[in-house]
């Protein structure tokens, strides 16, 4: 198993500064942010993010994405593509520049429900069948495509999207291609919507199983009750250690499904500093990996010092 961290839990640091943090602390790889994104007077995870890579121009930033990546010693464990599957052109950006990086495997992002605002867009009002047919008509073009450019497209498990479960993400993959798409297991995003039983669901995924990413939620009671007065629960990001979701557990699953590959981190919550957070999940992560049974691979630099 292979730990690397996704850029969008790096917003404080430019691409520069990640990959050398990262390196240093002992990580095996880097999963980079691809969008265009709103400025912001401090950097966020969402907008002003510093080691975000602007798809506006992304050709162009192959050579320094490239330059940066290897001269760390990290490793691809995907690109963090946001892409539309129905936005065609984009799509076929990212497809190209994932083999041209030899990154493998990207994002590529589903339709959203249609009582959905993610992104800040006004909802579509389209019920879900018709989201989700349509979502299997673009990802079958998506599928022909990334086979022409020799990379997998991945479907991230979602809150707001056609495919918040497991089970969702079969249905719209069924019959095309595993060595070209697959489905990105997150735990965090499945804490709010989704969840299936972990084990079950990875085996279900099969041979579409083909990535994982890490983060961890937990559920909050607001202030606010409904008209009848019931309590009304929001979620919020919660470290990998206090969320939810047990993540010995879930590496327990993983292990007994067969899937010893890379595992990303995406932590979205800010309790401590980012470097010290970091540091701090990979030093949690292979000690859970230790108690799942699952071996993790070595690094340029091993374990983090100090």
């Amino acid at each position: 198993m292979k730990f690397s961290v996704f850029t969008a839990s790096t917003p404080e640091w430019t691409p520069q500064e990640a990959a050398t943090e990262l390196a240093a602390q002992g990580w095996h790889g880097i999963e980079w942010r691809v969008t265009d994104q709103a400025e912001a007077a401090s950097p966020g995870f969402w907008s002003g993010n510093k080691a975000t890579w602007p798809m506006t121009g992304l050709e162009g930033s192959l050579p320094e994405i490239a330059r940066l990546t290897s001269g760390a010693g990290l490793e691809y464990s995907g690109l963090g593509g946001y892409a539309r599957c129905d936005n065609h052109d984009d799509v076929e950006r990212l497809l190209a520049a994932t083999s041209a990086l030899g990154a493998r495997q990207v994002r590529v992002n589903v339709l959203p429900l249609g009582n959905s605002t993610m992104g800040g867009q006004e909802p579509s009002g389209l019920p879900y069948p018709e989201l989700f047919a349509a979502t299997r008509e673009h990802y079958e073009w998506v599928a022909e495509r990334a086979a022409h450019h020799g990379v997998k497209a991945l479907v991230e498990l979602h809150h707001g999207t056609v495919t918040a479960s497991a089970s969702s993400a079969l249905r719209l993959l069924e019959g095309l291609d595993p060595r070209h798409v697959g489905v990105i297991h997150d735990l965090g995003n499945l804490l709010i919507e989704g969840w299936e039983s972990p084990l079950p669901a990875l085996q279900l995924l099969g041979p579409y199983l083909a990535h994982v990413h890490v983060k961890n939620a937990r559920w909050v009671p607001t202030k606010n009750h409904d008209p009848a007065g019931g309590a009304i629960w929001a979620s919020e990001w919660a470290p990998l250690a206090e969320g939810i979701g047990n993540v010995v557990t879930y590496f327990k699953a993983l292990a007994e499904a067969g899937y010893d590959e890379w595992v990303t981190v995406e932590d979205f919550s800010t309790d401590v500093p980012l470097a010290e957070r970091t540091a701090g999940n990979l030093d949690f992560l292979r000690r859970a990996a230790s108690l799942a049974g699952l071996t993790v691979a070595g690094s340029a630099d091993s374990l983090p010092k100090g």
